[in-house]
């Protein structure tokens, strides 16, 4: 790698990048009932578009900022979509309005995907094949570890001053994260290697990414693994107030369990260059229809009486583990797979790669936290039926390339 970083610090930085996206997502969590109370009284249920807002950002987003990390560089492109980050988390610190606040956090998430999406470009720049997957198994440690924080750090800015404040802590996260991008990542993507940013150019790039079978069905994996974990984001903190009556202890229990979970990446890590990406993608969803099969089971069994709530919140804090360890030994490898092909258009690859998954992935979760009935069933049956939609792809993506297989 030319450049002055250590492989160390290269993947710290790339971790921040990539973090921000969970930052603004799992910190704004604790928020979601006073955001309800002020903005949205009559519909408390409206606060949840918060989150959603930010992600449908973020997949719009994702498909141009690729496009131009390819024409202007990869620095250029990141700090640039801090800069709108930083500014729409601003405005939405001030909204008087729910309407405000969504847009302003729309805006946030499309400025969120310049350091998410080129990032990945950037790990493509300078590495391939499983040893990219090995440095992203280590992003994705970070990348765990802060929805751990996340929560409990809001939860305490929000008793001590409020949750207007959170978005403050998101300005100073990503000012730091700048800094240290403009300091010390040199550009990793000279000018000879830059495409023009023409939209015959950037059709034929769709055109074949789409006509790759590995990337799309990689894709598809990639848009189902999102949507299981979309779900439980979207779903998790109802589930403990209103299913289990532990709103109070939430941030603590889902701190606890993504510190837990962030082990994946360790584990990814070093068992990928072994057994290859392929195997711990589906060796996950194998394990995941076996889990949420099992969750249905307690859970029609709690709901008839004949297992202890206390049996059945153990059962669910395992499955959520689950949850959350999945997207730790899946995402990146999944993500390693299809920009292999692609490296000759690393930014729009993952740009397109990053936004199907993204927009996709929202679709599938949204009917399941709209199916949520006071326990968490819906969800789990929502979860085993994508989990074993994912393991039919990844059998045809083996038939497609058999060099997966090992």
């Amino acid at each position: 790698m030319s450049t002055t970083m250590s492989r160390t610090e290269f993947i710290a930085l790339m971790a921040m990048l990539a973090a921000t996206v969970a930052l603004s997502i799992d910190a704004m969590l604790p928020a979601l009932p006073a955001i309800g109370s002020e903005l949205s009284p009559d519909d408390l249920n409206k606060a949840q578009l918060i989150l959603t807002s930010f992600v449908l950002g973020m997949g719009l987003g994702t498909f141009v900022t690729g496009p131009l990390s390819d024409t202007f560089g990869r620095k250029t492109v990141m700090l640039g979509g801090t800069f709108v980050y930083i500014v729409a988390a601003l405005v939405a610190s001030r909204a008087q309005s729910l309407e405000v606040l969504l847009i302003a956090r729309v805006v946030q998430g499309a400025g969120a995907s310049g350091p998410r999406v080129v990032s990945m470009a950037v790990v493509r720049d300078l590495y391939a094949g499983r040893g990219m997957a090995q440095i992203l198994s280590f992003i994705m440690i970070v990348f765990t570890i802060v929805p751990a924080v996340a929560p409990l750090l809001g939860s305490i800015v929000i008793d001590l001053a409020g949750w207007r404040e959170v978005f403050y802590g998101f300005v100073v996260f990503s000012a730091i994260s700048a800094l240290w991008l403009a300091l010390r990542l040199p550009e990793t993507l000279p000018p000879e290697r830059r495409r023009s940013f023409r939209f015959a150019a950037l059709r034929g790039a769709v055109a074949e990414m789409f006509a790759h079978p590995v990337v799309r069905l990689s894709m598809a994996v990639q848009a189902l693994c999102f949507g299981m974990l979309f779900g439980m984001l979207s779903s998790v903190q109802q589930i403990y107030d209103i299913t289990f009556g532990r709103g109070d202890s939430f941030p603590l229990w889902f701190g606890g369990i993504a510190l837990v979970a962030a082990t994946s990446g360790v584990v990814n890590a070093t068992l990928v260059v072994r057994l290859g990406m392929m195997f711990m993608v589906r060796s996950m969803l194998i394990a995941q229809v076996v889990f949420s099969a099992l969750m249905v089971a307690i859970g029609v069994a709690a709901s008839a009486g004949h297992i202890s709530n206390d049996l059945f919140f153990g059962a669910f804090i395992l499955w959520q583990i689950s949850i959350f360890f999945q997207a730790g030994m899946t995402l990146g490898n999944l993500n390693a797979i299809s920009q292999e092909p692609m490296g000759h258009i690393a930014g729009m690859a993952a740009s397109v790669v990053g936004s199907v998954a993204t927009v996709v992935g929202v679709a599938f979760a949204a009917p399941a936290g709209l199916m949520f009935d006071g326990t968490p069933v819906p969800l789990a049956i929502a979860i085993f039926l994508q989990a074993a939609a994912g393991l039919v792809l990844m059998r045809f993506m083996v038939r497609a390339d058999s060099r997966l297989a090992t």
